[in-house]
């Protein structure tokens, strides 16, 4: 069974940094796509980054401040974050499916599995 859970959230200044992980059990990230999304309160989930074996891909709004890897070893996926700003305020989420994504990197409904999200604010 596919579980995803989420750490590294919290509260920091605007222009601070969070590191979030995201700890993945009962599978090996080979052959999987995984993505980092958020959503704050009253908006949709947006897709923030993603990564495979092939490519990394991220939303307009956090290139260049943001940068998603993941450690084969440990089973883990981060989603470094630099320069936050109130904006980024949401609940994070980390999300896998077991393919090779070509298209629809940031999408959410290509995703399978999700974890239960860690809550990121930024003040100003």
């Amino acid at each position: 069974q596919v579980q995803l859970v989420e750490s590294g959230g919290g509260s920091v200044q605007s222009g601070g940094s969070l590191r979030l992980s995201c700890s993945a059990s009962g599978y090996t990230f080979s052959g999987y796509s995984m993505g980092w999304f958020r959503q704050a309160p009253g908006k949709e989930r947006e897709g923030v980054a993603h990564i495979s074996t092939d490519r990394t891909t991220y939303a307009e709004s956090v290139k260049g401040r943001f940068t998603i890897s993941q450690d084969n070893a440990k089973n883990t996926l981060y989603l470094q974050m630099n320069s936050l700003k109130p904006e980024d305020t949401a609940m994070y989420y980390c999300a896998a499916v077991s393919a090779t994504l070509q298209f629809g990197f940031l999408v959410p409904e290509w995703y399978t599995y999700w974890g239960q999200g860690t809550q990121v604010t930024v003040s100003s």
